[in-house]
């Protein structure tokens, strides 16, 4: 298990650097292994090096695609698979470990397309927009993949909210839950934003009504 102080969606990709000793025997011990996976989780109180870090209980599968060798690191490029939940924390060997159990996957309906286009169309607008503030980790004309699940999984990895709102996106246990949160939290994240600029954004709030 590899605490991390951000959030690692399903079907997203995670880029790492390894250098603590006890995380280069974690990825010794999981190269052995043909999956080349393990979990990602939030650290909930603490930081991600040295140890004692309290985590959040629910993550994702993190499967290696490839391995960078820099000085005195590893580099790792992994990407989102499955979705777990913690069940029991076991003692450190060196490296953190768990029993966890998968949560079920989602599931795509076609009568969810509309909510999906809504969604993105949030997404989107609201990255143009923030941006305008602050710099952000993904462009609004991020490509997304064909597989609608995949894709929904994608606008909740891409959307500016803070990690409290994705912990919760990674509960959720139907689509159209997904969905439906990723425009609630993405819409109040912006709003954030346009109270704390004042009154005479006037143009902002406009834009924010159109959404």
């Amino acid at each position: 298990m590899f605490p991390l102080g951000t959030v690692l969606f399903p079907s997203m990709p995670a880029v790492l650097r390894i250098f603590e000793e006890r995380y280069l025997v974690m990825l010794a011990r999981v190269l052995e292994d043909e999956t080349s996976e393990f979990g990602i989780v939030l650290i909930e109180r603490g930081t991600e090096v040295g140890g004692g870090e309290h985590r959040f209980d629910v993550g994702s599968v993190a499967k290696i695609t490839q391995l960078l060798e820099g000085e005195g690191f590893v580099g790792v490029v992994a990407e989102g698979t499955r979705r777990f939940e913690v069940e029991e924390w076991l003692d450190d060997d060196p490296y953190p470990r768990a029993r966890v159990r998968f949560l079920p996957e989602l599931v795509w309906d076609d009568a969810y397309q509309p909510l999906f286009d809504e969604t993105e169309k949030v997404v989107r607008r609201s990255l143009a927009q923030a941006s305008e503030f602050e710099e952000q980790r993904w462009s609004s004309d991020v490509e997304l993949v064909d597989d609608p699940v995949s894709a929904a999984w994608q606008l909740a990895g891409v959307a500016p909210i803070g990690e409290l709102d994705q912990i919760s996106l990674l509960r959720a246990e139907t689509l159209d839950v997904l969905l439906t949160e990723v425009q609630r939290l993405t819409l109040g994240a912006l709003e954030a934003i346009t109270s704390s600029l004042g009154d005479d954004d006037d143009d902002l709030d406009d834009e924010l009504r159109e959404l």
